[in-house]
């Protein structure tokens, strides 16, 4: 098993006629698992298609970097 990683993503999904930008913070073990997350997250909350969402940065950041409080405590960070 592997170490789990901390990623921010950054992207832009469209809904009717309005596109909206995003950036999440999530914990995954590899870069594809946190885009299928990312993924997951959008589509379930908004009910958008994954391929109306435009993923276009993904980042792997240090702990103190998280702006998710939620994120940020499972991290471990105070």
């Amino acid at each position: 098993m592997g170490e789990v990683k901390n990623y921010r993503i950054s992207g832009k999904f469209k809904k009717g006629k309005i596109v909206y930008k995003f950036t999440k913070y999530v914990r995954a073990l590899k870069e594809e698992q946190a885009v299928e997350l990312v993924y997951s997250i959008i589509g379930g909350n908004h009910k958008v298609n994954r391929r109306l969402i435009k993923i276009e940065k993904i980042e792997e950041i240090p702990p103190d970097e998280i702006k998710d409080p939620v994120i940020a405590f499972i991290a471990g960070v105070e």
